[in-house]
């Protein structure tokens, strides 16, 4: 049986931050994940985690003005110094929070020219933060994000995680691999997840395009699920897609897998 998180930086929108804990419980959620939590004090959210009785799972270091439309973070060359204090921020909301893994966006590239010089800072950074995190016993993650979404996004496919892994050869990196963004770029992800399970330290999913909730586009969840459940895949996976209508309406899906899943078992 699957664990799903509810990615509050996109699920239950319809409240603030700090009431969406309350509603992933009460939709039957035993994990959530943030992007970037930092707009609330990491005691303010181990209390809303304690008093619904959840588990944070992830969250994201700090991306500077990535979602903004700018390069980001991790990559920049003339960055690395605001990157460290980056790790040094989530590690400090990590010995409160105590996730099972932090994820560096590793950002965008502009000029083509510098390319190799911002994967070599990225690299670099990764290999820190992998070092830093490894001291709680936290898996370090990094994600492929979609060019067309994100153009300039330095690490866009599964074939660059895997040579970042290789390259890297760090215990506690993993890849997070993202449904979506993948799907975008023409990837199978059923074909991938089985036969890189092993390197995989957490899953994300929306539909595509769109980004919506399961059933409003190509992707064939029932499909995803179940070949995720036979993978020797074992942690979580995040619902992190933008609803259509409201963030309960959109959750059939996931009250039907709980469903069928009941079924199965009796």
């Amino acid at each position: 049986m699957l664990k799903f998180t509810a990615n509050l930086s996109l699920l239950f929108s319809e409240a603030a931050l700090i009431d969406r804990f309350k509603a992933a419980k009460q939709q039957g959620f035993n994990g959530v994940e943030i992007q970037f939590p930092y707009s609330l004090s990491a005691e303010s959210i181990r209390t809303a985690l304690q008093e619904n009785e959840l588990q944070l799972v992830l969250f994201n270091v700090d991306a500077d003005d990535l979602l903004q439309g700018g390069e980001g973070l991790a990559c920049v060359p003339e960055k690395r110094g605001q990157f460290r204090s980056a790790v040094e921020q989530a590690l400090g909301y990590a010995q409160i929070l105590k996730p099972e893994a932090l994820n560096v966006l590793s950002g965008r590239c502009f000029k083509q020219e510098r390319l190799p010089e911002y994967l070599e800072t990225f690299n670099d950074n990764l290999s820190f933060a992998a070092g830093a995190f490894a001291a709680l016993g936290i898996k370090t993650v990094f994600e492929a994000i979609n060019t067309l979404d994100m153009p300039g996004f330095i690490i866009h496919s599964g074939r660059q995680m895997l040579d970042t892994l290789e390259q890297l050869n760090c215990a506690n990196l993993f890849m997070q691999y993202d449904v979506y963004h993948l799907y975008r770029m023409g990837e199978d992800p059923v074909e991938f997840i089985s036969r890189h399970a092993d390197k995989i330290g957490h899953i994300q999913f929306a539909d595509s395009p769109g980004r919506g909730q399961p059933g409003t586009g190509q992707i064939d969840f029932d499909e995803l699920f179940s070949s995720i459940e036979q993978s020797a895949y074992t942690g979580w996976v995040g619902a992190e897609y933008k609803p259509v209508v409201t963030t309960d309406d959109s959750l059939g899906w996931f009250h039907q897998y709980r469903i069928l899943t009941a079924l199965r078992q009796l």
